[in-house]
């Protein structure tokens, strides 16, 4: 069998809980909002001053922390799947 039609049959990832949907939606959240903050981060600090480095670093934690918290139950879903449907390696 050609290994693209191999891969075609192979489940990839779990379905999709409400859990990690919440989750991954957060996290895509973060990251837009992180990468807005270091665009106009430049304006933000003129406007508000130091309090705008402080707010940059949190939100980078916590995007950080959020990432972490998402990849760690998302791989814990994806194994549990593929270990009940038997296509585990």
């Amino acid at each position: 069998m050609p290994l693209w039609l191999d891969l075609l049959r192979t489940p990839m990832a779990a379905p999709e809980t409400r859990a990690l949907r919440r989750l991954r939606l957060g996290w895509q959240a973060l990251c837009l909002l992180c990468s807005a903050t270091a665009g106009f981060f430049g304006p933000l600090h003129r406007s508000i001053g130091r309090p705008a480095a402080y707010g940059a670093a949190v939100l980078l934690a916590t995007t950080t922390i959020w990432s972490a918290v998402y990849l760690i139950r998302k791989h814990r879903a994806d194994t549990a799947f593929l270990e009940r449907t038997g296509d585990a390696a």
